[in-house]
């Protein structure tokens, strides 16, 4: 890079690509901080991707293929007492409600978009620049090296991430299950949505794993053989799929809900920065909307650096006090969304599980409340 850059991104993750990403496509010179990664275990983690994420991610031609990226037909939500919630694309007069992205894949894609951008420089350590945006992750040392407070509700459960094949096809719907002691069990749909089979007649049988299980009781579920935890998760799920085979390891996680106190500032040396995706913010997974809030972070933030007066600079605090007042009011909303959620279903004293599952069905039945939310959640509201 001739010049200097104008922004160092801290933090190479999915967030940190695509804002340089966008970026450069701004014309933008970027120093993207990337340093050298260990080999890894396997990723067997998926993310649940709304309209708005696929639309920015296609255009940074990052978007991964039909075989890494399924659409969701059909959502089921049940609740612990009978209740159960429904949301169909055909209804929401939409191609899909969500993609199932595989991890790997995106992250693939967006490396090799990085590489051919002349306007990105890949760089071990950083840089000095006019704007520093951290996307570091929910342990940012940077962050924490700036004395910016990360306000953390921590919940007692872990997160359980896996791979799977179930007995019956999955038909392109994502089920979930709450149950009476507050724990979550998500089955995402992976391939092919479409009832189309591979050669091996596995493709519309694969399934993402995400399981909110107490904290207590995960060391139990990671210990299991393999038949165990399938036997497991089949009496979570209900029979809904038949029989559940691990096809990866088993991955784990605790869980929080977070949001930094401040999200831009500035250095000793005048300098500015801010934060961006999990640097600035966690929600629970329940949703599935944590990947979702980090892409409209930067498309935020890279919306404000296009459209700013000619003479203000990247780092110009004006600009940034904007994006953050823009997101975390979103951010805010979806956090106390998944939260509350997640607290109706960890109570089990009566009379809440009737009354919450009453509630389920209720909502079921409204047509524009449903609508509403529904779009909120896709990106599109």
């Amino acid at each position: 890079m001739a010049l200097p850059p104008e922004v160092c991104i801290r933090g190479a993750g999915i967030v940190g690509r695509a804002l340089a990403l966008l970026l450069a496509r701004e014309r933008v010179r970027v120093a993207l901080v990337a340093p050298a990664a260990a080999p890894a275990a396997q990723d067997v983690r998926a993310y649940a991707l709304n309209a708005a994420s696929k639309n920015l991610l296609e255009s940074l031609r990052a978007w991964p293929d039909a075989t890494h990226a399924t659409p969701v037909r059909e959502m089921q939500v049940h609740g612990d007492e009978g209740g159960r919630v429904q949301f169909s694309a055909a209804r929401q007069k939409v191609e899909a409600l969500a993609w199932i992205v595989d991890v790997p894949a995106l992250e693939q894609q967006l490396s090799d978009a990085v590489r051919f951008q002349p306007r990105i420089e890949v760089v071990a350590d950083p840089v000095p620049a006019a704007l520093t945006v951290v996307c570091e992750g929910r342990a940012s040392a940077t962050r924490e090296g700036l004395g910016v407070r990360y306000e953390i509700t921590r919940y007692p459960q872990h997160a359980i991430a896996a791979r799977l094949e179930a007995e019956r096809p999955h038909d392109g719907i994502a089920r979930q299950w709450f149950d009476e002691r507050g724990e979550v069990l998500a089955l995402l749909p992976l391939g092919d949505a479409g009832g189309v089979s591979d050669r091996h007649g596995a493709f519309d049988r694969s399934l993402a794993l995400v399981w909110s299980v107490d904290q207590l009781r995960a060391p139990e579920l990671l210990a299991q053989s393999a038949d165990e935890f399938g036997a497991s998760l089949r009496a979570a799920s209900h029979d809904a799929l038949g029989a559940l085979t691990l096809t990866s390891e088993r991955a784990a996680w605790p869980l929080q809900r977070a949001i930094a106190e401040r999200w831009t500032g500035q250095f000793a040396d005048g300098r500015s920065w801010a934060l961006a995706g999990d640097a600035a913010h966690t929600v629970h997974p329940l949703a599935g909307q944590g990947l979702n809030l980090g892409l409209a972070d930067v498309a935020a933030l890279s919306n404000i650096i296009k459209d700013r007066d000619y003479w203000r600079s990247v780092g110009d605090a004006r600009l940034l006090r904007r994006y953050e007042r823009a997101r975390r009011t979103d951010v805010l909303s979806m956090s106390l969304a998944t939260d509350g959620l997640q607290q109706l279903f960890a109570h089990s004293a009566d009379p809440l599980p009737a009354l919450r599952n009453w509630g389920m069905r209720g909502f079921d039945r409204t047509r524009l409340v449903k609508h509403w939310i529904a779009r909120q959640a896709m990106g599109l509201q």
